[in-house]
């Protein structure tokens, strides 16, 4: 039988394949627990420092499989929610690469990710509404914190599809490649992350992801405490001798 998501692992880059081709990457109970343990041996292994999401035969996801569905089989992880990452974001940063189409179930595994990285003739949409469902693994939350409300608004209650450059032109989609090029464009971001020191990416995802829940008074405290540590450790001495004897940083993560 044939592995719902395949893993491959090189140079502190994990990307995470969604391996259904067959039925457009749709969601089953299998390949949602399988993503949910890649993300989990991402975030588990000090050696891997980026993921990066994508789906097999020239197509992201086409949302939950619905005959799954109909038989009663859970398309999401317990506790968790699809994947694994729509309740429970991974700790590393996540990129989705996007080719052919990314709906429902699979736009909203795109906005549980950190980055995305889309071809331009990629198609992307939340069309829940159109088969007596709702977006509820994280769309209807997270579409409107990305883009204007009224755009996330119209995309719920019409399920029109839109494409990539209309949700680069809102911010949602942080480049855009020519078809068949988005994997590829993913690992050259996610190389320029690698890039930088381990401790001063991670407390960045945090705080980004974190302060949309902080009050304006709590904000610079709740900062302090997750930035506190990185500003006194050893990799930010060594980017400031980096800097000075004009070399390339060595990063050891503490």
């Amino acid at each position: 039988m044939t592995e719902p998501v395949l893993v491959e692992v090189d140079d502190g880059l994990m990307v995470i394949t969604l391996n259904r081709p067959e039925v457009r990457n749709a969601i089953d109970g299998a390949l949602s627990y399988g993503v949910c343990a890649a993300v989990d041996e991402l975030d588990a292994r000090a050696d891997l420092r980026v993921g990066i999401l994508t789906g097999a035969g020239g197509t992201f996801c086409s949302g939950m499989d619905l005959k799954a569905f109909v038989r009663g089989e859970s398309t999401r992880v317990k506790h968790r929610g699809l994947m694994g990452i729509a309740r429970t974001p991974t700790d590393k940063p996540l990129i989705a690469a996007v080719e052919g189409y990314a709906l429902a179930g699979g736009f909203e595994a795109v906005l549980a990710c950190d980055l995305v990285v889309a071809a331009r003739d990629a198609t992307f949409g939340l069309p829940e509404a159109t088969r007596g469902l709702a977006a509820a693994a994280g769309g209807l939350l997270r579409l409107p914190r990305l883009i204007p409300q009224r755009i996330a608004m119209e995309m719920a209650l019409t399920g029109d599809p839109v494409d990539a450059p209309f949700l680069h032109a809102h911010g949602l989609v942080n480049r855009l490649t020519e078809p068949g090029g988005a994997l590829a464009e993913a690992a050259r971001l996610a190389r320029r992350i690698i890039a930088n020191a381990p401790l001063s990416v991670a407390a960045s995802k945090r705080v980004i992801l974190g302060q949309r829940d902080w009050s304006t008074a709590d904000s610079f405290t709740e900062q302090e405490s997750i930035t506190a540590p990185v500003l006194a450790s050893d990799d930010a001495k060594e980017g400031a001798r980096a800097f000075a004897e004009k070399r390339e940083p060595k990063w050891t993560g503490r």
